[in-house]
């Protein structure tokens, strides 16, 4: 009998070694402040405006290098290492390829017609460049991101997704934006390790339909309350109960257009990081669709107010409530993950992914 008993205490120890753990929460963090990043904005645009633009190029640059070195992941922070020079290379393609748009419509609308499908046939290529440079030039504790998309599927969902939703008037415009972050994401590692993205067309679907429901509601509800107030203000003015009904009738529709570009980014970070994987681990986004319509009304406000100058402390405050909404659920010690990866990625010896030095600001 205690033979027994032993032999169940030592089959249950080692049922319990071999069973799974459980992920560890590591919430991501934001350390910037708006007067910190009041500094390098002010100076930006200054100087963007004494170059004509020209120092746009490093102001980019400047201001990437702010938020990914305040965004911290445990214990550690990102960092972005692109150069101004590619950026700014990148701007001059851009404005060279509308600039001769601009010329072939003035010459011929046959020549501008030939010059649209020209820059429907380089801007993808140029897109998964960029793409490639601003990963190749992101890191986290040294170690790399790498874009690996190729060109094929870039047309796909840079040209002919984008196309079919506007043949059907935007009814597949759900399914083309699934289809652009679920090439984004599946083709996106950290070292050597694959992220993946698991989110049908259904979740966006869901989300976008939301979203013109907001629009709806706070249309209806101007209508409502336009009609309530047309007779009780002036119930024996007929013209002036139309023009209110009308009045709060538009602006309950622009209420519901300004409430739905924020609701539409929280809903849309929830679907895709909690549906976004690296390797072993998860990830969770809990970002609240009313507190982030507060944050962005109330920065409107403010930046109205001070006349723009509260716009760096809008986007701190934006980006530190988007930031610290997600969470990566961690099958195992980041720490080691990490090593390992960078141990795999020297092993390799080829763990730069092919880039190209342009990026066009996406």
């Amino acid at each position: 009998m205690h033979a027994g008993s032993s032999d169940f205490t030592f089959s249950s120890s080692a049922a319990l070694d071999t069973a799974p753990a459980l992920p560890q929460p590591l919430r991501l963090s934001f350390t910037g402040s708006g007067s910190e990043y009041f500094r390098i904005w002010i100076v930006n645009v200054l100087l963007t405006v004494v170059t004509f633009g020209i120092y746009s190029a490093w102001a980019k640059v400047r201001t990437l290098q702010y938020f990914y070195r305040n965004t911290r992941l445990d214990g550690a922070s990102f960092d972005y290492h692109g150069k101004a020079s590619a950026i700014l290379k990148g701007r001059a393609i851009v404005f060279g390829l509308a600039l001769a748009f601009q010329l072939a419509s003035n010459v011929s609308p046959f020549l501008a017609l030939a010059m649209l499908v020209a820059l429907l046939a380089v801007f993808p290529l140029l897109l998964v460049r960029s793409l490639r440079f601003r990963m190749a030039n992101s890191s986290y504790r040294g170690l790399r991101f790498a874009f690996t998309g190729g060109d094929a599927g870039a047309y796909k969902v840079f040209v002919l997704w984008p196309l079919a939703a506007v043949f059907t008037l935007g009814l597949l415009g759900p399914l083309a934006h699934q289809r652009f972050k679920q090439y984004q994401h599946r083709n996106t590692r950290f070292g050597t390790a694959p992220f993946g993205f698991a989110a049908g067309a259904g979740e966006f679907y869901g989300v976008y339909l939301r979203a013109f429901g907001v629009v709806l509601a706070t249309a209806v509800a101007g209508i409502v309350l336009s009609f309530v107030l047309g007779a009780v203000v002036a119930p024996g003015a007929k013209g002036l109960a139309a023009a209110v009904i009308l009045g709060f009738a538009i602006a309950g529709f622009y209420l519901g257009l300004l409430a739905v570009s924020p609701y539409l980014m929280a809903r849309l970070q929830n679907v895709v990081w909690s549906h976004t994987t690296l390797a072993p681990h998860a990830f969770r986004s809990q970002v609240g669709a009313g507190r982030m319509i507060f944050i962005f009304v109330t920065n409107l406000i403010a930046i109205a107010l001070t006349l723009g100058l509260y716009l760096p402390f809008a986007r701190v405050r934006a980006a530190r409530y988007r930031v610290e909404s997600v969470t990566m659920l961690a099958a195992s010690p980041l720490d080691s993950f990490v090593a390992g990866e960078v141990q795999q990625v020297g092993a390799l010896g080829d763990a730069a992914v092919d880039w190209y030095d342009i990026d066009i600001a996406l």
